[in-house]
């Protein structure tokens, strides 16, 4: 049985920060221990009651004033984008012909799969990440590559073949049938094993035809526990493609709708230009829409409207997304920043830093269907977590020196923080990142 611990202050939440008042949901302890055994949280609490319980010899990784949290969750991202990253912007249509498909044109080569699959893997979990729903290219080699990256570290990890058979590159396209199929077998080969899981993912409704959604549909009752994560109203342009291909639709959460595809493990990227009756059905369905504001900016898509979306009377479940390539950073901090800014801009609510850090963690996790098992910093859940440090920088450290309380050191973490301020990042248990490391990621083995 292994055992080990970590000393630092200690962030959590007993509550949802934007249904009941945010003080009453932080959880805080300013001197704390974490008992980790076997991968799991055996005790939180006071380092001074704590400590003189510990089993003999057990390490302590002690952080100083450093915050310990639950692990970053990253409800969407790309990692077939991740060499297009800072591609000049245009508007989405334009930039998936221009930038994206040639790059995922390349994911049929599985060595360049392999090797950007690693390269994305440790920039997450150099950002803190340790679980994300991830959208892999049309390639099937491209999914393994993924897992097998992900098996190496043991992370919870979501991903998906690409679906689609029209409105693309002939050689990225499938079709309804090769579709099927080929997602079947990595459903077969990948979907619980370990912390693996998969996700059905037509890339957006434009891009599949009414066949290919049917056979998306028919995949979901293959196995239990399956997610399904595409693309929701991200562009204008977009949107009116959609209402041109699907007519009978009477919107665009309505045809993935029709075909069975929206449901409590369902996430939906962006949804930025919704009208209520979409967030009604989210909200009955329990499906979770992605908020990816830096890729939003960076595109001109708009503005995701979050306090409407998580409004008391028929809260939808919101997590958020760097996306990558559109996006521009795998860091959750910056993307928090980004998300304080949209929320400004829109003028719906202010975006506090404990509503913030909630949607990163525990909010994550829920809008996932995993939070009972990631997300909090509490006996019996995984031991994913992130160590962040509020001295990362010169300016952070200057910042945080001036006073104030735990909410407002994460404030400035989530304003002026980026992966500089993520000290370590464990995974069930093991420490596979430490900044302060010769070698940052612990070694892994086949």
């Amino acid at each position: 049985m292994k055992t080990t611990a970590l000393r630092g202050r200690i962030v959590g939440f007993r509550d949802d920060p934007f249904l009941q008042p945010p003080s009453s949901c932080l959880q805080y302890e300013p001197d704390g221990l974490v008992l980790i055994r076997d991968g799991l949280i055996a005790s939180v609490g006071p380092f001074a009651e704590l400590a003189p319980t510990l089993p003999q010899g057990t390490p302590i990784h002690d952080y100083g004033d450093a915050i310990i949290s639950a692990g970053f969750v990253d409800a969407h991202v790309h990692f077939p984008q991740f060499g297009v990253i800072a591609a000049p912007g245009e508007q989405l249509l334009e930039w998936l012909e221009r930038y994206v498909f040639p790059a995922e044109a390349r994911f049929a080569d599985e060595t360049h799969a392999e090797r950007v699959a690693g390269l994305f893997l440790r920039e997450l979990l150099r950002n803190g990440t340790t679980t994300a729903c991830v959208y892999c290219s049309v390639h099937p080699q491209s999914v393994d590559a993924f897992f097998r990256e992900s098996e190496r570290f043991n992370t919870r990890m979501i991903a998906g073949k690409v679906l689609m058979d029209r409105n693309a590159p002939p050689a990225l396209r499938d079709t309804a049938r090769t579709g099927h199929d080929d997602s079947l077998a990595l459903i077969r080969r990948w979907h619980g094993r370990g912390r693996q899981s998969y996700a059905v993912t037509p890339r957006f409704a434009a891009s599949c035809t009414p066949e290919q959604l049917e056979a998306a549909g028919d995949l979901l009752q293959r196995a239990d526990g399956l997610f399904v994560q595409t693309h929701l109203s991200e562009n204008l342009a977009e949107i009116e493609w959609v209402k041109q291909l699907f007519p009978d639709s009477a919107s665009y959460l309505d045809v993935y709708d029709r075909y069975g595809l929206v449901g409590e493990r369902t996430v939906l990227g962006h949804g930025i230009h919704l009208a209520e009756q979409d967030f009604c059905c989210c909200h009955r369905k329990g499906a979770a829409l992605a908020h990816c504001p830096t890729s939003n900016r960076f595109l001109g898509s708009g503005a995701f409207r979050l306090f409407d979306a998580r409004d008391g009377r028929r809260p939808v479940h919101v997590a958020l997304g760097t996306d990558v390539g559109a996006g521009t950073s795998l860091s959750q901090l910056a993307t928090l920043g980004e998300a304080y800014k949209t929320a400004q801009a829109v003028g719906r609510g202010t975006l506090g830093a404990i509503q913030g850090f909630w949607l990163a963690t525990l909010g994550g996790a829920r809008a996932l269907q995993l939070d009972d098992r990631i997300g909090r910093v509490a006996p019996g859940f995984e031991a994913d977590l992130v160590v962040l440090d509020p001295g990362a920088t010169d300016l952070l450290r200057f910042r945080t020196e001036q006073g104030g309380d735990i909410e407002d050191t994460l404030f400035a973490l989530m304003t002026i923080g980026d992966d500089r301020a993520v000290r370590a990042t464990w995974v069930a248990g093991e420490c596979v990142y430490d900044r302060d490391r010769a070698e940052p990621f612990a070694p892994v083995t086949d």
